[in-house]
C-alpha cells in the first residue's frame, strides 16, 4: 500500500509541475528588430498578459523564413514582403499582419568621401560610391536589409566587386560596428542606427527616399502543412503584436527620446 501511496502521490507532483510549467513559444527574427531591444519591452508584457515565454532565435530575413518553413519555431517576424509572399504562396505561413515599418538609411563617417548626403535618390547615392570606390561594408546574410541594399545596387546598375566592397555574413549591429572601425559606408534600419547611434561615430549621411521604406510583418506557421508547430500560441502572439497594447509598446518605443518604429496595425 506505501508503494501505491507513495507512487500515486508521485504521479499527481509530476501532473502538476506539467499543468504549471510556461508555455514557450518558439519565434524566428531579424537581427535588426533583437539589436533594436524592442523585443525586451514586448516580449515581458506578452509573458505578463499570456503566461507564455518567448524563445527567440534572431538571424537574417532568409534564414528566418527557412527556419519557419521548416517548422523549427512556430512564427516569425521579418522584413522582407515580396520574399514572405513566396513562402504564403507555397503554404508555408498563414496569418501575415503588418506590424509596424521604419525606414532604411545610409551611414558613413563624417567626411563623406563620395559625397553620398548631397545627392537625390539611394540609387544616386550607391552610385557615387561605387565611382568613388569608398569602402562600403555589406551585410552579405541574405537578410531583410541585404536584399534591399541587393535591390538598390541593381536599380543602380551596379555590380558591388572589388577591394572597396566587403560582404561580411554578418548581423546589423555586427556590421554596424565594422563600417565604424573602417569609416565606412553601410546601409541599416533607422532602428539599428538609432538604437547604436551612441555607440559609434557613423552619421547618416543619406535617408528619405521612398524607396527605402522598410515595413515588418508577423507570420504563423502554417499547422495544416507543419503540424508539429503550436499555432495557438502563434495566433495568441500575433493577436498581441497588432492589438492596441502591442501596437501603443511599439510607438511608445524610443531610443535617445527617438521613436524607432511606427506601429501599422492601428493608428
Amino acid at each position: 500500500m506505501g508503494i501505491i501511496k507513495y507512487g500515486y502521490l508521485f504521479v499527481l507532483l509530476l501532473t502538476s509541475l506539467s499543468l504549471n510549467a510556461q508555455q514557450v513559444l518558439r519565434l524566428a527574427t531579424t537581427t535588426s528588430t533583437e539589436n533594436s531591444g524592442l523585443l525586451g519591452v514586448l516580449h515581458p508584457a506578452f509573458d505578463k498578459l499570456t503566461g507564455v515565454k518567448v524563445e527567440v532565435i534572431a538571424v537574417g530575413t532568409g534564414k528566418a523564413l527557412r527556419i519557419g518553413a521548416n517548422a523549427d519555431v512556430d512564427v516569425v517576424f521579418v522584413h522582407a514582403p515580396a520574399a514572405e509572399l513566396k513562402y504564403v504562396e507555397q503554404g508555408d505561413f498563414i496569418d501575415r499582419m503588418a506590424v509596424m515599418h521604419n525606414d532604411f538609411v545610409i551611414v558613413g563617417a563624417a567626411e563623406d568621401a563620395a559625397q553620398i548626403a548631397s545627392v537625390t535618390t539611394a540609387v544616386d547615392a550607391l552610385q557615387a560610391i561605387a565611382k568613388h570606390q569608398s569602402y562600403f561594408i555589406s551585410r552579405g546574410d541574405d537578410s531583410g536589409t541585404h536584399k534591399k541594399e541587393k535591390y538598390l545596387w541593381q536599380k543602380a546598375g551596379v555590380t558591388p566587386k572589388g577591394d572597396w566592397y566587403d560582404s561580411v555574413g554578418q548581423g546589423m549591429g555586427a556590421v554596424l560596428r565594422i563600417a565604424d572601425e573602417k569609416r565606412a559606408y553601410a546601409l541599416t534600419d533607422r532602428g539599428t542606427q538609432i538604437a547604436y547611434a551612441k555607440k559609434m561615430s557613423l552619421k547618416v549621411l543619406f535617408e528619405g527616399d521612398p524607396v527605402l521604406f522598410n515595413p515588418y510583418h508577423v507570420m504563423a506557421v502554417n499547422p495544416k502543412k507543419h503540424p508539429s508547430v503550436n499555432y495557438q500560441l502563434a495566433k495568441q502572439y500575433i493577436d498581441f503584436l497588432v492589438s492596441e497594447t502591442g501596437q501603443k509598446l511599439i510607438a511608445n518605443y524610443k531610443k535617445a527620446g527617438q521613436q524607432l518604429f511606427y506601429p501599422d496595425a492601428i493608428k
